[in-house]
């Protein structure tokens, strides 16, 4: 089973502050546009570098101008990070995540990653900083700075986490966040998502999700090892879902 945690409003509380302050400033350094702030621009659920466009396109930079600064932008943003940031993020951890991970972490049959809007290098600095680095491998997960569209980050996350040029199974994929952005991007993937209320939206908010719950805590229980046809088979987990609470079928 592969779990992909979203970030923001669901392993982290509040760390979007400093990192919305770092990509406004990163915006001014390289396009000089102005950033009108979350309520003319909103960042849930979304990639570094689509809330950058937005911001763009509303203080009247042209595609082209924007694409031509995206590098720089993606290099701007987590210098800026970096020295905005506190040194110690633990106080932003959501409840029970750390202890949650390393109770995934410990589990035959489980693997931990990431499906996140943020820049790569902006994720990596809330992990080390909050100290959950040690359970999210470099070279894995799907990033905002993957693809400005986040709908393709969770294919990319299979991808580096497959075998042998073979991308990770659908069927074994779960994506947990705390927005519809992450539930949209799931499902346009074809793998399932598990969402959490602990970020800026309610559970009637997030009703399109596989199964709602109101915290991390009770993930654990929703990861359970599946019978062994034979004593050989390898050790292999599924996720349990109340059948209520399951999606609709198209």
């Amino acid at each position: 089973m592969l779990l992909l945690f979203d970030i923001d409003g669901t392993l982290l509380i509040r760390a979007h502050v400093e990192h919305r302050l770092a990509l406004a400033e990163a915006v001014r350094e390289v396009w000089g546009a102005v950033d009108p702030g979350p309520a003319a621009v909103p960042a849930a659920g979304r990639t570094d570098v689509e809330i950058a466009r937005e911001i763009c396109l509303l203080a009247g930079v042209t595609a082209a101008h924007f694409d031509d600064g995206s590098d720089a932008f993606r290099a701007a943003c987590p210098r800026a990070y970096a020295r905005l940031a506190p040194a110690d993020l633990h106080d932003r951890l959501a409840p029970d995540a750390q202890r949650v991970l390393g109770d995934l972490a410990t589990r035959a049959g489980v693997r931990l990653s990431l499906v996140t809007g943020n820049l790569e290098a902006v994720a990596r600095i809330k992990l080390e900083r909050s100290g959950l680095a040690d359970f999210f491998a470099a070279g894995q997960g799907g990033f905002g700075s993957d693809a400005e569209d986040r709908t393709e980050l969770p294919a990319t996350a299979r991808r580096r986490a497959g075998a042998k040029g073979t991308a990770y199974p659908r069927a074994h994929t779960v994506v947990i966040g705390d927005t519809p952005n992450d539930i949209a991007c799931a499902h346009a993937d074809g793998v399932r998502c598990i969402a959490v209320t602990t970020g800026p939206f309610g559970a009637h908010d997030l009703r399109q999700a596989d199964l709602v719950i109101s915290g991390l805590r009770e993930l654990p229980a929703l990861i359970v090892r599946r019978p062994r046809a034979a004593a050989a088979e390898p050790a292999r987990v599924m996720l349990t879902l109340p059948a209520r609470t399951r999606r609709p079928a198209p």
